[in-house]
């Protein structure tokens, strides 16, 4: 009686361990840009939209990702939110709200989509399958751009106007930081990878800069790969009639 006991006792405990959540911890810090050109950057401070990820290294048990339903609205010729984080198997809605008409489209290697020519009032809607950057422009307007960044991992922020950011609930163990931004080239956003720690209690990362300097703004082309026409007049589709 007392070997069964101690048996069931152990067995009790193990499922015990076993079915008790992992420490969870919140991990936020600040980004700063430099040697911007940017007239937000240079004169607002404004320093939002970079996306930081934290993804669990191999000594990690897997993490299931919960997929979401995004939206990027269309409206003033513009996409937003400018940009956009999400994980992997996702799905973003591209809302027309404009008077106009738009084409979503990406040529770029993180997912080449083409919604299609849609009137207003309407919508579209992309699967986003794999981890990546994906440029999204419109066919017609050259200026409206946005930037998806699909992610393998729940950990991630984008940061606010002031840089901070905070990634909630974030297991014990380490993880690869990684930085999305538009505005910098692939060497400094690599320079600022690291790896990081996360333990039971909330941690505050150190400072990160990031700096803008050697980027490059090229002009894109439309989704033929030529030079954009020049753009229809931003008048309603359907004009209203006065009596």
């Amino acid at each position: 009686m007392i070997y069964r006991w101690l048996i069931c006792s152990s067995l009790t405990i193990a499922g015990f361990l076993a079915a008790r959540p992992a420490l969870a911890a919140q991990v936020s810090g600040r980004i700063v840009l430099s040697d911007s050109r940017d007239a937000a950057v240079r004169n607002r401070r404004d320093y939002s939209g970079v996306v930081i990820s934290l993804k669990p290294l191999a000594s990690l048990a897997p993490v299931p990702l919960e997929t979401k339903k995004a939206v990027v609205l269309q409206k003033n010729k513009t996409f937003s939110p400018h940009v956009l984080a999400i994980p992997v198997g996702s799905t973003v809605d591209f809302p027309n709200a404009d008077p106009i008409f738009h084409n979503a489209f990406s040529s770029y290697n993180g997912q080449i989509f083409d919604v299609g020519l849609y009137r207003p009032g309407t919508t579209r809607s992309v699967h986003f399958a794999r981890e990546g950057v994906v440029r999204v422009f419109c066919n017609i307007h050259s200026s409206m751009s946005a930037m998806i960044v699909v992610l393998g991992t729940p950990y991630y922020a984008t940061t606010r106007k002031d840089g901070s950011f905070v990634i909630p609930t974030v297991p014990e163990g380490d993880y690869a930081l990684s930085v999305v931004h538009e505005r910098a080239t692939e060497t400094t956003l690599a320079a600022v990878a690291r790896r990081v720690s996360v333990g039971a209690e909330n941690a505050t990362l150190p400072e990160i800069v990031i700096s803008e300097a050697g980027f490059l703004s090229i002009p894109h082309k439309n989704k033929y790969g030529r030079d954009y026409s020049p753009e229809p007049p931003s008048e309603p589709v359907y004009p209203e009639t006065r009596h």
